[in-house]
């Protein structure tokens, strides 16, 4: 499982610059048939459209970096509840921004996000994503499993957290690596120095220095 853990992470765990492409065919996700209530139903077709997206990006193999963020960025902020995130990413603090603070986090969190999603995906090229047909309720919130399965066969579990506008507000790797906790981790330190102004100031830094990056040979 080892293999497969590393291109699942690719789509949830912190950058990994030093990771290389895994260049394998990539797969639309699939439904299995069968009976689902309209939320359920809602709440699948999110996670599908936005790994349609994903697979669009890559059918061509990886391109460059600015141009993954370009071509997933609109189904990413589509499908991503950026706002929810950001606010609990950063948690007890947020009521202590001002309104335009809080706007300007939640700006420099979804283009963090999403230059970190565009990166990761150029790692998980060649994947095969599939969506599972049990969707698990969480009170308003539904639990979209799918997985990732490599070349070889083996696979692991990307579930997403998906809430009651049907838009996605964490991801879970193997039940029990959150999206949303490894964020809060990352912006604890900036949070505790710089308040608002260092949790933009490093959101930012860091998509720029992805951007920046060469593209690992």
């Amino acid at each position: 499982m080892r293999l497969t853990r590393r291109l699942a992470a690719a789509l949830v765990a912190a950058p990994l610059s030093t990771v290389p492409s895994i260049t394998v065919p990539l797969a639309l996700p699939l439904l299995a048939a069968g009976p689902a209530w309209a939320a359920d139903e809602a709440a699948v077709q999110t996670v599908r459209d936005l790994y349609a997206a994903f697979a669009a990006a890559l059918k061509d193999g990886p391109s460059p970096l600015s141009a993954r963020v370009e071509a997933v960025g609109p189904a990413i902020e589509k499908a991503f509840d950026f706002p929810a995130m950001t606010r609990i990413a950063v948690g007890s603090k947020w009521s202590s921004f001002t309104p335009e603070q809080q706007a300007a986090v939640i700006d420099a969190f979804k283009r963090s996000l999403t230059v970190t999603y565009a990166n990761r995906l150029a790692r998980a090229a060649g994947g095969k994503f599939e969506v599972t047909p049990k969707i698990e309720e969480r009170g308003a919130q539904r639990v979209v499993p799918t997985r990732v399965t490599a070349a070889d066969g083996d696979d692991s579990a990307v579930d997403f957290v998906v809430n009651a506008d049907n838009r996605i507000q964490d991801v879970l790797l193997n039940g029990d690596v959150s999206e949303i906790a490894a964020q809060r981790n990352a912006l604890s330190a900036p949070l505790k120095s710089g308040g608002a102004d260092g949790v933009v100031k490093f959101l930012r830094a860091r998509a720029d220095g992805m951007l920046a990056a060469k593209p690992t040979p």
